[in-house]
């Protein structure tokens, strides 16, 4: 299996982990069988990066992962996060106050039914809790083994500074794909001037580019991108346009476009671990596979010519839910 290791940090991971959210949540129907078959084969290749949060399904898909992985800790690199507390009416409270670290990290442990987290996130830095004070509460759990490394996600070229100046930080996990590059210009240059990786989630597009939704009704009515600006019908119309060249540099090396796409992002540095989600063992395996796809100068070339940074039309996120990035 390909490695790469986190920035500097010693944390060697597969070169491509498992999103596991879209197994409890968000993203079409569970199918808890189905999830667990695919962590497990995840294992069983050598590719156990694994990546959930307290947040998806309020805990739940803790649960299923520490069930799936129970009795092959030893052969994983769990990675969660915390402070993302989703609401009924949808919106989100972050909190970052060393109090709830330390409550959060122990409801954590018991929900994955494990005694240490390999790479622990602060899910979404809180405006109101100064980032040493948060981060000097995970460094506290790394003194007494419950956490091996820290990381950050969707945080700010500031806060990177200042927390890592704090405590060692491994990696910064966000959204990075051909149609989300806004970290090229100031947080990619940071979190590699001080040795931090990339752990790079929706590197597909939440689906889009694998090229099989094309419309709306391809996503089943409770399916939380239907609330994502980007998937509005006129927003969505717009971005089938970006497709065709990734169709034509996929049919050129024999692959498919998620496998292109994922190839894409390799190709933007030894540092960069894509965390692709998926449910399916198929689809896992066609992820996989993007690790032999090599794109060529005149690939990128192609590909960045048509996915600039800033031309997909619509926010990553809902509204309120962009205010909580980039802090």
């Amino acid at each position: 299996m390909q490695t790469r290791e986190f920035g500097k940090s010693g944390l060697v991971a597969p070169a491509i982990g498992l999103g596991c959210m879209g197994m409890s949540t968000s993203y079409g129907e569970r199918d808890d069988a189905s999830s667990t078959a695919t962590i497990q084969h995840a294992i069983d290749i050598g590719a156990g990066l694994l990546d959930t949060s307290d947040a998806y399904a309020n805990g739940v898909n803790e649960e299923l992962v520490g069930k799936a992985i129970a009795g092959r800790r030893d052969k994983v690199i769990l990675c969660t996060k915390f402070g993302n507390i989703r609401l009924p009416d949808g919106g989100r409270r972050i909190v970052g106050t060393p109090e709830y670290v330390a409550e959060a990290c122990d409801k954590s442990l018991k929900r994955l039914g494990v005694d240490h987290i390999d790479l622990y996130y602060q899910h979404r830095v809180d405006p109101d809790t100064p980032i040493e004070e948060t981060v000097g509460a995970m460094a506290r759990l790394v003194e007494v083994g419950k956490v091996r490394y820290l990381g950050l996600s969707e945080a700010g070229p500031e806060t990177i500074r200042r927390a890592h100046a704090t405590h060692p930080i491994a990696a910064l996990q966000s959204e990075y794909s051909l149609w989300s590059r806004h970290i090229e210009d100031d947080v990619l240059p940071v979190i590699r001037e001080l040795g931090i990786g990339l752990a790079a989630y929706s590197p597909l597009g939440r689906g889009f580019l694998s090229g099989t939704i094309r419309k709306p009704t391809d996503l089943i009515d409770k399916d939380r991108r239907h609330d994502h600006p980007r998937f509005f019908p006129e927003n969505m119309a717009r971005n089938l346009h970006l497709l065709p060249v990734l169709e034509e540099v996929a049919a050129a090396r024999g692959c498919t476009m998620a496998q292109a796409a994922l190839a894409w992002v390799l190709s933007k540095g030894e540092d960069i671990v894509p965390i692709p989600g998926t449910k399916s063992i198929a689809r896992y395996d066609e992820n996989m596979a993007a690790l032999n796809i090599s794109l060529d100068d005149a690939d990128i070339a192609k590909l960045e010519s048509v996915f600039q940074p800033g031309v997909t039309a619509g926010t990553r996120y809902p509204e309120r839910q962009m205010t909580n990035v980039g802090l």
